[in-house]
């Protein structure tokens, strides 16, 4: 059982790889050279078939020290409190995988299933008998780098994490230690790529991206030209000033961005009609 669960996420993950022509005249894992998340879920497979499955308290699991997702937003919130529904009724199909707190006796930190935790603990708080909730996990003494692997196998099988998302959590990894090559298969991109993560993460002030949310439907173009216009003097400033505005709070994070770009955009019109300044040359 154990192992067919994991053997269908990675048959998920490689059918994505290889196109539906070929998913469907192929064995997903019989390619010569698969993609990092393949090659992670082979290596789990051979892990969890010598764990046992514990019920733990999921008041003492704790989230990952390594956090690769934002708060939860609208979106989230709707597909949690499904995903709540659905283990209330039909109970946790899929244990999540933990290690034993470094430094809490009896506690434990997630490496995976964090919103299989989320909505455990959401239905603790209304059960009549709290005390009864348990939550199925797969226990196993992981490093902190161990730890990290396990975390971004999750992510890079259910692909659920926006692109800002992945780009605060290379910074994560950096500040854990790992270079830009070694987060490379973590994150199953090419340098090119994480380094494109960073010239983004540089320019942007962390508590702007936060403010501004997960956005998902906000890609790479749009984080890539509003870091272009923060670098900009003043602009970054004129940005922070609209984020605690009732409008900026109320939309969702296309708004948020769209809004926060409008600032920086004000700014330089601002700047360019100042007392003094010559303004038959400006262009706009």
């Amino acid at each position: 059982m154990k192992k067919s669960i994991l053997q269908r996420m990675a048959e998920e993950a490689s059918s994505r790889e290889l196109g539906e022509g070929d998913a469907a005249t192929k064995s997903p894992l019989s390619r010569r050279h698969s993609s990092p998340v393949i090659s992670n879920v082979g290596r789990a497979l051979s892990h969890l078939s010598e764990d046992s499955i514990l019920s733990l308290d999921p008041s003492k699991v704790e989230r990952s020290p390594y956090q690769d997702r934002f708060e939860i937003d609208a979106d989230a919130e709707a597909e949690l409190d499904i995903l709540k529904l659905s283990i209330l009724a039909e109970g946790q199909k899929i244990p999540v995988l933990v290690r034993p707190h470094p430094s809490k006796p009896d506690h434990y930190q997630l490496a995976y299933g964090h919103r299989r935790l989320a909505a455990i603990k959401a239905a603790m708080v209304d059960a009549e008998r709290p005390e009864q909730v348990k939550i199925k996990a797969y226990v196993r003494d992981l490093t902190d780098r161990q730890l990290i692997q396990e975390q971004a196998l999750e992510n890079g099988v259910r692909e659920n994490l926006t692109w800002i998302e992945l780009a605060m959590w290379a910074v994560q990894l950096k500040e854990a230690g790992l270079s830009n090559r070694a987060i490379c298969p973590v994150l199953g991109l090419s340098e090119a790529g994480v380094s494109h993560l960073f010239r983004v993460t540089s320019v942007i002030p962390s508590d702007i991206i936060y403010a501004i949310g997960r956005a998902r439907q906000v890609g790479r173009p749009k984080w890539t030209a509003f870091a272009e216009l923060l670098k900009a003097p003043g602009k970054i400033e004129a940005v922070r000033d609209i984020l605690s505005t009732e409008e900026f709070r109320n939309s969702d994070g296309a708004g948020r961005i769209a809004l926060a770009t409008s600032a920086g955009d004000r700014q330089n019109q601002n700047r360019s009609k100042q007392p003094g300044r010559d303004n038959r040359f400006c262009l706009g």
